[in-house]
This record gives structure tokens, C-alpha cells and sequence, in this order.
């Protein structure tokens, strides 16, 4: 058994892994962040779930569905415009 390795080197070999690859910064930040929320959350599995790798992708998001409708509008206006005239 030259391959085993004891639990607590193993343990650390994936702690490293996790911080390397940017898991411990990611949950730490959604941890810090449920911790600093004034009105704590009901379901907070949910909270860590929804905030987890988000960045602001909402906001982006919201933006442009935003976006979407006002072109949506304008195209609408633009198209009462263009109908051709009945006389």
C-alpha cells in the first residue's frame, strides 16, 4: 500500500485544491455576506445557493430585460410609423 496516504494529508491536499482553484474565496465572500445581512435570510441554503458565483449576473440581467422592452417599445412606435396610410 505505497499509495495511501494518511486523512489528514489528504485533507490538506484538497484544501489546497479549493484554494486554488477559487472555491474557499467564492463561499467565504457568500458566508461574509449572509453573516453582514441585516435581515437574516429564512432559508439560508437558499441564500448561499442564489448568491453562489452570481458576481452581479442580476443586475446584468435586470438590465437587460430592461433594455429588451424599451427596444420592444421603440419597435412598436417605429412600426405605427411605417404603416402605410389608409385613405
Amino acid at each position: 500500500m505505497s499509495s495511501y496516504k494518511p486523512i489528514d494529508s489528504k485533507r490538506e491536499e484538497f484544501r489546497r485544491y479549493l484554494e486554488r482553484t477559487g472555491v474557499m474565496d467564492a463561499l467565504t465572500k457568500v458566508l461574509v455576506s449572509l453573516y453582514e445581512e441585516p435581515d437574516k435570510p429564512e432559508d439560508a441554503l437558499e441564500y448561499v445557493r442564489k448568491h453562489l458565483g452570481n458576481d452581479g449576473a442580476d443586475d446584468e440581467l435586470e438590465a437587460a430585460r430592461a433594455r429588451i422592452a424599451e427596444l420592444e417599445a421603440e419597435n412598436t412606435l417605429l412600426k405605427g410609423e411605417a404603416a402605410p396610410s389608409q385613405s
